[in-house]
């Protein structure tokens, strides 16, 4: 062997080695520079990652949700609060796909569907996702007023049911995106109101462990459509748009305002940075669903107080037994995390319908510039507000919501799941095997939960 092909194979030998020492010698920095930070510094960096993920999850938790939960502990206590620890994974799973479809694609759901399917699918699908988030809406606004009440009695429903939803119209139309995101990130902390109600009471920790690592079931009609209304409140179908839809906004504000621009390879660590904000979001939207479920359980149940209709409801049978710090903080809850939902409902329906459609649309862009996006925000608010004056009744708003929801989310699931997984459209960001097998498992769960609630309508 010449001297040059011994020295070829030297350098093929000690190459693993040297990337070995170099990979080595990035952890040690990467590590002593952990170490020398504060913790307030960490804490602030992570704070600072967090956006669409955060708020997608908080919005989850709207006062709709919050009557859905605070109903399932009033009725069944604590039985049924392993499926905060359920949905935790699969919700943050289907998320973290509609956000790398939207920073790879760098286009909404909508628009992905409407380019790689069946165009006449994806209008049927908007059409009952619109309709859903309109009832949603009426109900979520009605449910601010009747929380306002509870603290300021000699307020006016009509008033109030009017000013929540002209406000929330007025900070969409005319607040500029980047500060509008920072708005809705910082109103999802108003979800901790939860959590502290809880420490007014006295919960049973061994009961509340139990009951969240080892499911229990009855198969009842009303507990088969309680566990639908859980899982279509938190797998839900707006939540999916406003995610990828706000993935592609967060990348129009970094400058990149053309299709072309987006559509490029994604850094690694920038994947890192939306799955640590989609997990932290879906987190805290089960954490919440988790405490005001166990809140319930130890107050309204165990008083046998199980007639709640409404978060109202709940916030008014909690004075006695939770002291009256614990009412006004869960009366806030449903102010703020009103306030908070709202706009993600109503723009959602947006970015599907303009998307469908071929629109302009993005919050980035202001009213004039794009009038069909902010007209379909417009006339959600406006018979969302509508609603809560022909006597609607806001249970049944939450159930056509909900049988709305249990109609659209399993097809917009397989477009999400099938789009991930594609390599064409996603390149090296498809997804892995397992989770298009989670993917489809959950695609199978929310067909057989729409298809429960349903039937439990009229059976």
């Amino acid at each position: 062997m010449s001297e040059h092909q011994e020295s070829g194979l030297e350098k093929v030998i000690a190459a693993p080695a040297q990337l070995l020492e170099e990979g080595v010698e990035t952890f040690n920095k990467v590590e002593q520079e952990l170490i020398n930070k504060k913790p307030f510094t960490v804490a602030k960096e992570y704070w600072n990652n967090l956006g669409p993920g955060l708020t997608t999850g908080a919005s989850d938790d709207d006062p709709s949700g919050i009557a859905t939960y605070s109903q399932t502990g009033a009725q069944y206590g604590t039985q049924l609060l392993w499926l905060s620890l359920f949905t935790f994974p699969l919700m943050a799973v289907v998320q973290e796909m509609c956000a790398r479809i939207g920073m790879v694609s760098g286009k909404g759901l909508a628009a992905n569907i409407r380019t790689h399917y069946s165009k006449t699918l994806l209008y049927i699908a908007t059409f009952f996702l619109v309709a859903a988030n309109v009832f949603n809406i009426g109900a979520d606004l009605g449910a601010m007023a009747q929380g306002a009440k509870l603290l300021a009695p000699s307020l006016n429903f009509a008033l109030l049911v009017i000013a929540f939803g002209v406000i929330s119209l007025l900070l969409q139309i005319f607040t500029t995106y980047a500060r509008y995101a920072k708005y809705l990130k910082y109103l999802a902390l108003v979800l901790l109101s939860y959590v502290a109600s809880s420490l007014f009471i006295h919960l049973n920790w061994g009961q509340v462990f139990h009951d969240t690592l080892i499911p229990s079931f009855e198969f009842s009609r009303n507990q088969i459509f309680l566990v639908c209304a859980i899982l279509g409140t938190t797998i839900s179908p707006y939540l999916f748009f406003w995610q990828t839809s706000q993935e592609v906004e967060e990348e129009i504000l970094k400058g990149e305002l053309t299709l072309a621009e987006r559509q490029h390879s994604v850094h690694p660590k920038t994947i890192r940075r939306m799955r640590a904000d989609v997990w932290t979001g879906m987190f805290v939207s089960n954490l919440v669903m988790f405490f005001i479920i166990a809140t319930c359980a130890a107050t309204l149940y165990t008083n046998n107080i199980t007639d709640i209709t409404s978060a109202a409801d709940a916030a008014l049978a909690l004075k006695p037994f939770a002291g009256n710090f614990a009412f006004i903080l869960f009366a806030v809850g449903i102010i703020g995390t009103g306030m908070l939902a709202i706009p993600v409902l109503a723009g959602s329906a947006s970015y599907a319908v303009s998307e469908s459609m071929g629109w302009k649309f993005g919050l980035y862009r202001k009213l004039k510039n794009a009038y069909s996006f902010y007209g379909v925000i417009i006339l959600a608010m406006i018979v969302g507000i509508g609603l809560n004056f022909i006597g609607l009744d806001p249970i049944k708003a939450l159930i056509y919501s909900a049988v709305g929801n249990g109609l659209v989310a399993p097809i917009i699931l397989f477009f999400i799941v099938h789009l991930s997984a594609d390599k064409s459209v996603m390149g090296k960001h498809a997804n892995k095997p397992v989770i298009t097998w989670i993917g489809w498992m959950v695609v199978g769960l929310m067909t057989a939960a729409g298809i429960a609630a349903i039937v439990s309508l009229f059976i």
